[in-house]
């Protein structure tokens, strides 16, 4: 089975959101026996929390429950993931400054590289926690469009 995990900074907005989108399509699919997935996020000040609630609200306008619980990027990560997916270069610089030695830098991503069409230049996923309730349905339409694409590279 290949596992995914998706880390933003806090894990209240955009890596539970992908994890949400991304295991719906897993489930519905008929994968659940060939793909997993999960989120974290790299800082620790949400730890425990639901998602934030403009998400919350955002994604259950589209259908979405997002029910994860905030956790932070921890050791055995590194080991029970195949491929680790960050949000943007920041998080993509911190998971790799916390990489065990020997780590394969090569397993962690950017979610942009899996975006196409008008979201494929983007650098990262903005981080809608600043912004207003369209910044939500933004990322969520950015998230739609790459859990799409890293859906299908990964049944191929």
């Amino acid at each position: 089975m290949k596992k995914i995990l998706f880390v933003c900074l806090g894990n209240i907005c955009r890596s539970p959101a992908a994890d949400g989108i991304f295991a719906g399509m897993i489930e519905s699919k008929g994968f659940s026996d060939k793909l997993a997935c999960d989120s974290c996020g790299t800082g620790d000040w949400h730890i425990g929390d639901l998602p934030d609630p403009r998400m919350r609200a955002a994604g259950q306008r589209r259908g979405y429950r997002f029910t994860h619980r905030a956790r932070q990027l921890c050791r055995a990560d590194y080991e029970n993931f195949d491929l680790i997916i960050a949000m943007d270069a920041q998080n993509r610089s911190d998971i790799l400054a916390r990489a065990p030695e020997g780590f394969d830098a090569a397993r962690v991503k950017l979610f942009t590289e899996f975006c196409s069409g008008k979201f494929a230049s983007l650098g990262g996923v903005p981080d809608p926690y600043w912004s207003g309730d369209d910044g939500f349905d933004q990322v969520l339409d950015i998230l739609e469009n790459g859990c799409a694409n890293l859906f299908s590279a990964q049944t191929e």
